[in-house]
């Protein structure tokens, strides 16, 4: 679960999670049950928070109060999540592309269209169903809907993606992704000709008010948010890029690109309803590089995998 910046987090014996926020001036005004929803990504409804409110799960300033109550700054919010219920997660045969593996992490090429844990709707066929039936073990530090993931990228984005065998692998890689030093290089085609070779956007990413399923680009409600990119090749209408991340908010990158005026092919929810020539099933994006230290000896480790046959073909076109 990605966690709010000034958020504090403990695991208590009981498998109960404590998390903690301290209400900044932007977030005056604001109601408690979205406050807490947004922060908690795509993993709680907003209807869920609302239920802890009432259960006295949330307080602010140590006291409990209704799903409507408005922040004031520096409040205090506390709360506890429950255990996550005890639920049958099977693992399954599915065929694995790994590129690297040892007793304490495993790095999978991930296909796109694959979810990466079960959610609502998801409940198989999902990368840690993969994963459970070829790993004998896998870090329980993200509860037993995501056991190993320390990371996630979209379901209908391929590439590189590393999960954790044991506890203290995922914590150190987790600390890894909070101190920004793992490296992650994704290859997109996007919409129009990039007018810069490389460049930077650092624009704050939250919720979109418009519609809570998406991001954007937003000054209040927001976490910053920052992609590096350089342009590999243009063909007139379209630019393949390379995008590190320096930053992993949900969506980024297809949010950031659009924000700069260049959608990604293919992308159902930032992008042009239809690319006219061009046939994708999802955004044209790759998680092409990943590198880190390896928990147990420190050695930097970094992995590439190549672009999948769709977006090759894409390219193939593109050229012809």
């Amino acid at each position: 679960m990605n966690r709010h910046d000034h958020e504090e987090t403990d695991l208590l014996s009981d498998g109960e999670e404590i998390l903690q926020w301290l209400v900044d001036h932007a977030d005056r005004g604001e109601r408690i049950d979205r406050y807490v929803a947004d922060r908690m990504d795509d993993e709680v409804s907003r209807t869920q928070v609302q239920s802890w409110i009432r259960d006295g799960r949330v307080t602010v300033n140590g006291r409990s109060v209704k799903p409507n109550y408005k922040l004031d700054e520096e409040d205090e919010i506390v709360l506890a999540v429950p255990a996550p219920a005890e639920t049958d997660i099977s693992p399954e045969p599915i065929p694995l592309e790994i590129a690297f593996e040892d007793e304490d992490v495993i790095v999978v090429n991930k296909p796109r269209g694959m979810v990466v844990h079960p959610a609502p709707g998801h409940a198989s066929g999902t990368l840690v169903n993969a994963l459970l039936y070829h790993c004998k073990d896998l870090s329980g530090i993200n509860g037993i809907l995501r056991p190993g993931i320390v990371h996630r990228i979209d379901k209908d984005t391929s590439g590189l993606l590393m999960a954790a065998k044991n506890d203290r692998a995922h914590a150190s890689l987790a600390e890894q992704l909070k101190e920004h030093s793992v490296t992650r290089k994704y290859i997109a085609l996007v919409h129009g000709d990039m007018p810069h070779d490389r460049g930077t956007v650092d624009a704050p990413i939250g919720r979109d008010p418009r519609d809570r399923k998406l991001y954007t680009v937003i000054a209040g409600n927001s976490k910053r948010a920052v992609t590096h990119f350089r342009v590999l090749e243009r063909f007139g209408n379209y630019t393949l890029l390379e995008l590190q991340l320096e930053t992993g908010r949900t969506h980024q990158i297809r949010v950031h690109m659009k924000y700069a005026g260049h959608p990604l092919v293919g992308d159902p929810a930032y992008g042009p309803a239809k690319t006219r020539g061009l046939d994708i099933e999802g955004q044209a994006l790759h998680a092409a590089v990943l590198g880190f230290r390896h928990p147990r000896t420190a050695e930097y480790l970094e992995f590439s995998a190549p672009l999948p046959e769709d977006m090759q073909h894409l390219l193939n076109v593109l050229r012809t």
